[in-house]
């Protein structure tokens, strides 16, 4: 989202809660920021979006952080927030999994949801992850917007301790190949490694772990693969037999399509 609105000439900024860090906020995050600190994935955004992000857990009082540091930002993306109600929003984006659906349609703890599905009418787009055009699950009857698909792709492997090498999934299929995943749902990842045709061991991680070099101790020359999310964790102690597997997202193009033409002309970019 944040490279569609780039492109379309706006300034974006971005607010994140910080999750796993240690920091309240607000704060200023860089890619050279400790995930200790401020948590794994603004680390993460920082590096792939190279925009202004700032942490908090006070979410109004990070955007306020931000657009004081950074005036000429002209749009905020919030990284999550759906129920930070004091922040004040133009657009809500809701994201579901494609592959539980709604589940039981309760809410946690009795099951997957941190909202009613009522929730859902005040969404200005659904986007489903992991799912194609003909996947979608239907929605609660009365939605007032149509889901969107979402997939994640990735080939390319770069280097943990030199970003600079890249490798494709042929040059990395010898043995053993150890794959490493502290997120969510650690599986994806590693079914997407054997779609790419790699034979792994797995070992997964709590969501947000905080790796140790002896976590990933796993002898000699051994290949270790891991997410982006998980190398931001490793860089200190990064060896070059490490590689991570660099994913974006597949959308439909009528999701920013629509994002743009709900911006203007109220908050076009200041380059339009």
């Amino acid at each position: 989202l944040v490279e569609q609105l780039r492109a379309a000439g706006y300034l974006p900024g971005v607010i994140s809660r910080g999750y796993g860090g240690t920091e309240r906020g607000p704060f200023e995050v860089g890619p050279l920021s400790d995930p200790v600190d401020v948590g794994d994935e603004p680390v993460l955004i920082a590096t792939r979006t190279e925009v202004p992000l700032f942490i908090g857990r006070d979410r109004v009082a990070a955007a306020k952080a931000l657009l004081d540091a950074h005036p000429n930002c002209d749009i905020i993306v919030s990284d999550d927030g759906l129920q930070h109600y004091r922040l004040q929003r133009d657009i809500e984006i809701v994201v579901v999994d494609g592959a539980s659906g709604f589940a039981n349609g309760k809410l946690l703890p009795a099951g997957p949801l941190r909202e009613p599905l009522s929730r859902l009418r005040l969404a200005n787009f659904i986007v489903i992850n992991r799912a194609t055009t003909s996947e979608l699950p239907d929605l609660p009857l009365g939605m007032p917007v149509e889901a969107v698909s979402m997939r994640l792709s990735g080939q390319v492997f770069y280097n943990a301790k030199d970003p600079s090498q890249h490798a494709l999934a042929a040059d990395l299929r010898q043995s053993p190949i150890h794959a490493v995943a502290g997120i969510g749902k650690p599986q994806r990842f590693f079914d997407h490694l054997r779609r790419l045709g790699l034979k792994i061991i797995e070992h997964s991680f709590p969501d947000h772990h905080a790796f140790r070099a002896s976590d990933l101790a796993f002898g000699g020359s051994a290949i270790v693969l891991m997410t982006e999310k998980d190398a931001v964790k490793c860089r200190t102690f990064a060896r070059e037999s490490w590689w991570v597997l660099a994913v974006s997202a597949e959308i439909d193009e009528r999701f920013i399509t629509q994002i743009l033409k709900k911006l203007r002309p109220t908050y076009g970019p200041q380059t339009a």
